[in-house]
């Protein structure tokens, strides 16, 4: 027996949609400087990458205070336990019409497999980006400070990019995994998703 739960507050779906379109900015700004392609000119390009990086910036600071001060940073500590069969469910079970061996509550939304891609995600690759970032527009402080090279910090970011990219094909593909196509989907933007009932 299923019933419907509000499992994503107010700020985190804000949170998960406004990043959403930053990073998708990002990397459609961040290829025009790389010379990827040409949409504006390389200036307002490097403006647009630099100011919405800095949205980026401050959004992330705002949601590590809302999880630290909520205690939703616990969603994220990676658990092991059943990651396993979790991991054969999304290559072998899903396809077979298995039921999901995890079951999701307002206090454990994420499951084992989710919990560690998010925390690569969110707590790695997003801070190096963001570092990375932060060092590349103070190319003076880098190069004296740090003794980096700005290619060495160009070719991190970049890296990154990709890798961040790769996450975001996998988490859109892995979003039409629900009961219906769009479900997941459904429920990060109305925070209310039907879940099993305990006994």
């Amino acid at each position: 027996m299923k019933k419907e739960i509000l499992l994503y507050p107010v700020f985190e779906r804000f949170w998960h949609w406004s990043q959403a379109l930053l990073i998708i900015l990002l990397v459609v700004t961040g290829f025009e400087v790389h010379g990827s392609y040409h949409i504006v000119c390389f200036e307002k390009a490097c403006v647009y990458h630099n100011c919405i990086g800095w949205i980026l910036v401050i959004l992330t600071v705002f949601a590590l205070f809302w999880h630290v001060v909520t205690g939703e940073w616990k969603q994220y500590i990676p658990r092991v336990a059943n990651i396993m069969g979790v991991a054969v469910y999304y290559f072998v079970g899903i396809f077979k019409g298995h039921t999901h061996p995890f079951k999701k509550t307002r206090e454990r939304r994420l499951n084992p497999l989710q919990q560690v891609s998010y925390f690569f995600f969110v707590c790695l690759l997003l801070r190096i980006q963001i570092v990375s970032g932060v060092l590349y527009f103070y190319p003076i402080w880098t190069q004296q400070a740090l003794g980096v090279g700005l290619r060495t910090v160009a070719v991190i970011h970049t890296a990154v990019a990709f890798l961040v990219m790769e996450f975001f094909v996998v988490h859109v593909c892995m979003a039409t995994t629900g009961e219906t196509v769009l479900s997941y989907t459904k429920s990060m933007i109305t925070g209310r998703e039907k879940v099993e009932e305990e006994a």
